[in-house]
């Protein structure tokens, strides 16, 4: 991933997991994430990455990233290296022929793609919301079937 990618993907990891109402705060976590950069690129980064300030549920304005981008604010956060170590997946759990997947905010559409376009044949589709995914599986399919195909699309 090349440095400004790695940056902008830092920038929204920080911006959906805690309420920060100036770029210099922002700049300040960037710099905790090993990112040291201008106000003036900053400013730049956010009007690529449409982010604007809204009011928070405090009443502070805080900066938010657009509607279309699926990130949610979690309660205990991570810092933005950790985040980007750790992979969307969190557990799968079956009943019936459908399965649950947990994923970190904001990574079950890309997850639930990728199932989709992938050779899994015991899967039949996937819906997606922002951190859970709901897999319909082909009637009399194995578990371990399952597993077996989704372990070449996540990380178990």
């Amino acid at each position: 991933m090349k440095m400004k990618d790695r940056r902008l993907e830092t920038i929204k990891m920080i911006i959906s997991s805690q309420e920060l109402g100036s770029q210099e705060e922002v700049l300040q976590e960037l710099k905790k994430a090993g990112f040291t950069l201008t106000q003036a690129t900053l400013s730049r980064d956010f009007k690529q990455l449409k982010i604007a300030k809204a009011a928070s549920m405090n009443g502070q304005y805080v900066y938010v990233l657009p509607n279309e981008t699926m990130y949610k604010r979690v309660h205990k956060p991570m810092s933005a290296m950790e985040m980007m170590q750790t992979p969307g997946f969190r557990s799968v759990d079956f009943s019936g022929n459908m399965a649950v997947i947990k994923t970190r905010p904001g990574y079950a559409s890309s997850i639930a793609y990728n199932i989709d376009n992938s050779d899994v044949k015991e899967i039949l589709g996937t819906i997606a919301g922002d951190d859970t995914i709901l897999i319909v599986l082909r009637e009399g399919t194995d578990r371990e079937d399952v597993l077996r195909g989704l372990s070449g699309i996540v990380e178990f």
